[in-house]
């Protein structure tokens, strides 16, 4: 996760991370990059949290389509049901903005 705070600060930096916890590990900058101070690349676990959290709703969500993509083919006839089930997925993202909701998502049931 420190990795990925410093790039949210400095897209482009070059460095290395020897350890996880910020406050023991050894940042390495590389080819120039400037120094990021603990403090700052600290403020961006929060974002960095919350990325992550995303990435496994669209995991799940884009799983969930997935096993009904079969029904949506121009030879099938999705049902309404289903019909509002994907469409469920596919807005279940919409709002989250907090690790809380991304954690708590109540999840459609397939028809």
């Amino acid at each position: 996760m420190i990795i990925e705070a410093i790039l949210k600060i400095n897209p482009n930096a070059k460095v290395s991370v020897s350890g996880s916890d910020l406050d023991t590990c050894t940042i390495t900058w590389h080819d120039g990059t400037a120094e990021i101070s603990k403090t700052d690349i600290e403020a961006q676990f929060p974002a960095v949290e919350l990325e992550l959290a995303l990435k496994s709703v669209r995991k799940k969500r884009n799983r969930l389509i997935a096993e009904t993509d079969y029904l949506a083919l121009s030879d099938q006839t999705l049902s309404s049901d289903m019909n509002t089930y994907r469409q469920n997925l596919r807005d279940i993202t919409n709002g989250i903005d907090t690790i809380e909701k991304a954690n708590n998502i109540t999840w459609p049931t397939k028809p």
